[in-house]
């Protein structure tokens, strides 16, 4: 009996650390992509680049290339009003944050972020656009 009290003691001690890991990949996911948001408002584009995978470096080559892309193709991300950060899943052994983006017309878009771990940091893998989903008054 007393064993089992002291594993039960062990148990609930080990429990907060046990959450605290389990939500430590959601808020460095949202700092990576928040950070990526935050240098494009500053237009920092070479700052932006270094929160792309590898694969979305090799597909672009260059910094100016990546912000050109980002600026004509994905102008909420290059411009955002606003960000609030849903729900975070795994899909097909990886992870997508969703992310829900105002842009300057007023307009909400949502958007996925698949997120890759590299080397012990979080970084942007692909981002796919998934809708509007409203307008601004």
């Amino acid at each position: 009996m007393k064993q089992f009290l002291v594993i039960c003691a062990f148990s609930l001690l080990t429990l907060p650390h046990a959450l605290r890991a389990q939500m430590a990949p959601d808020s460095a996911i949202e700092a990576v992509i928040s950070n990526q948001f935050d240098a494009f408002l500053d237009e920092d584009v070479d700052k932006a680049w270094t929160y792309a995978s590898p694969t979305i470096q090799g597909m672009f080559r260059t910094p100016e290339n990546f912000g050109n892309m980002v600026e004509n193709g994905y102008p909420m991300v290059w411009a955002p009003t606003s960000t609030e950060f849903l729900e975070l899943r795994e899909e097909a052994g990886g992870l997508w944050q969703r992310v829900q983006v105002g842009d300057m017309s007023g307009t909400v878009h949502l958007l996925d972020y698949k997120m890759v771990e590299i080397d012990g940091s979080w970084r942007i893998d692909a981002v796919v656009y998934l809708e509007s989903v409203g307008v601004g008054v």
